[in-house]
């Protein structure tokens, strides 16, 4: 099966597109999640010092073992609204793109960089 591409969204300006804050955080732990409705992870990310750590449930179990996370840098955006995640806080959104199975496939950045930069 695979994944069917989305259709482009509508036209935004670069004012809406600054209001989406997506920083580079480093995966400082990562723990099963056995509770949630669809298997995921509870991930705590580091965004550095502004920032600090946050927390994510992240639905990557297909792609990615618990061993390989910790050190990986991702990107998420950090100014949602917590989320209620069954008994779980989600603090930010770890952002990924579906392979060609639909499996969630981390955004991370080609070189190391501080925790804390954001996308532009």
């Amino acid at each position: 099966m695979s994944a069917t591409p989305e259709p482009i969204g509508a036209e935004i300006s670069y004012d809406d597109f600054r209001k989406v804050d997506v920083r580079v955080g480093t995966i400082v732990a990562a723990e099963p999640y056995p509770e949630a409705r669809r298997p995921a992870y509870k991930l705590t990310v580091d965004f550095g010092p502004e920032i600090g750590e946050k927390r994510s449930s992240a639905q990557i179990t297909a792609r990615y073992q618990l061993d390989e996370l910790v050190g990986r840098q991702v990107a998420a955006v950090v100014n949602f609204p917590r989320k209620q995640i069954g008994k779980f806080m989600s603090e930010v959104l770890v952002l990924g793109f579906p392979d060609e199975n639909g499996e969630v496939v981390l955004i991370s950045p080609s070189l190391s960089i501080p925790n804390g930069g954001r996308l532009y």
